[in-house]
């Protein structure tokens, strides 16, 4: 059975189920992250690092406070609570789910405010769209569920509410014969995938939408800006470009990838079917993909910074 860390000591997966009357589970009032540890193939501690750890915890507590949840537990103890509990189940490679909820056994209203609860979940996860689609891209599907507007939605936190439009679009998209949704703002504009970030190229420029979208700004996405930027010379590439993105921009690009802590770096081939570019993985997609790969891994080290070893450097 898997361990788990849940309000401050490891344990089973069975110790975090809520309550039948918890408050998260009736009104959504909660929040998460996804994390990923990967092995390492150079480095002082030659076995694991987690990635980003520190900006995951950091919006992990900027998504608590949106919310008004006081979260029990500093940066500090969640991140040794991921490292424990990655030691616990001896994973070198896998990700993580720190999740809050709201629970104190009673049935209550909208304006309870309930004790937080805080676990932290491994799991041994690989390719979240299939190891094949890194390398061949995927499907995708324009869907009719939007993502929320600013004036009823926190499209910089992740909680757990705001992702039944998410949920309703990946299921209608994978009924339908695709890998995947993107979902467009109330004013038609591309905003992101169900849970990825989305990236387009076309005649050499490399274009995303703005932090302002209705998108969530990604860690991964921010890491795939940051690489573009280092890059753009080798990724011959005119320039680097955050803007909102119509539908026809998007169907006439030359290449289009997803980025996320699940989905990584993953082309998009087709959508709608209307074939992207050359229908396969494009150039600029391939380097990205390379290059987030190094970083993560460990073989690229001029973002070694961005790396958290699972067992100490040697003193």
């Amino acid at each position: 059975m898997t361990t788990i860390w849940i309000d401050g000591a490891l344990g089973p997966l069975d110790a975090a189920r809520p309550s039948a009357v918890a408050h998260t589970l009736h009104y959504g009032v909660g929040v998460f992250e996804g994390v990923r540890a990967y092995a390492r193939e150079q480095g002082a501690d030659g076995e694991g690092a987690v990635f980003r750890l520190d900006d995951h915890l950091l919006r992990l507590d900027r998504s608590a406070r949106v919310c008004s949840i006081a979260l029990p537990f500093t940066q500090a103890e969640l991140k040794a609570a991921c490292l424990e509990v990655l030691a616990a189940n001896d994973f070198t490679e896998a990700y993580l789910r720190p999740v809050a909820w709201q629970d104190d056994g009673t049935l209550s209203g909208l304006g309870s405010d309930p004790p937080v609860h805080v676990a932290i979940i491994p799991s041994a996860w690989g390719a979240y769209l299939g190891d094949e689609a890194l390398a061949k891209g995927i499907r995708c599907k324009l869907s009719a569920f939007r993502r929320g507007g600013h004036g009823s939605f926190f499209a910089r936190a992740k909680i757990n509410g705001q992702y039944v439009a998410s949920v309703l679009a990946k299921r209608e998209a994978l009924r339908a014969g695709y890998d995947e949704a993107l979902m467009c703002d109330d004013a038609g504009f591309v905003c992101e995938g169900t849970g990825e970030n989305m990236f387009l190229v076309r005649d050499g420029v490399l274009i995303t939408p703005p932090e302002d979208a209705s998108i969530l700004p990604g860690i991964t996405r921010d890491t795939v800006l940051t690489l573009a930027r280092d890059a753009q010379e080798q990724l011959a590439l005119r320039e680097v470009r955050e803007q909102r993105v119509t539908r026809d921009l998007l169907l006439t690009a030359d290449e289009v990838f997803l980025t996320g802590t699940a989905a990584e770096v993953t082309p998009v081939r087709e959508i709608d079917g209307i074939t992207i570019g050359a229908g396969a993985r494009g150039p600029v997609t391939a380097v990205l993909q390379s290059m987030f790969f190094d970083v993560v891994r460990g073989r690229r080290a001029m973002h070694d910074g961005w790396l958290t070893p699972l067992s100490p450097a040697p003193q």
